[in-house]
């Protein structure tokens, strides 16, 4: 459902506005924008707060992966691994 609202913008924007909306209205247009902004905005903030949990358990994660490392085999002929 949709709600009729009422915004105002500058003559720079609404000419803009109309240059790339294209056969499609300003309000389609607009709301076009308005939607893969807010899916941006999510997006980000998902982003963030995944790198902050990531941050916050590195140390952790990286004794583990020093723990995995330490137990693969080199394969057979090969020269042993200078670490």
């Amino acid at each position: 459902m949709k709600q009729k609202t009422s915004i105002t913008l500058s003559q720079e924007a609404l000419a803009g506005i109309d240059r790339m909306a294209g056969t499609r209205s300003r309000s389609a247009f607009i709301e076009t924008l308005v939607l893969r902004y807010l899916q941006e905005e999510e997006k980000a903030a998902r982003d963030a707060r995944e790198i902050e949990l990531i941050n916050r358990h590195a140390d952790e994660l990286n004794d583990e992966i020093e723990d995995v490392l330490r137990y693969q085999a080199l394969p057979a002929g090969e020269p042993d691994d200078p670490r």
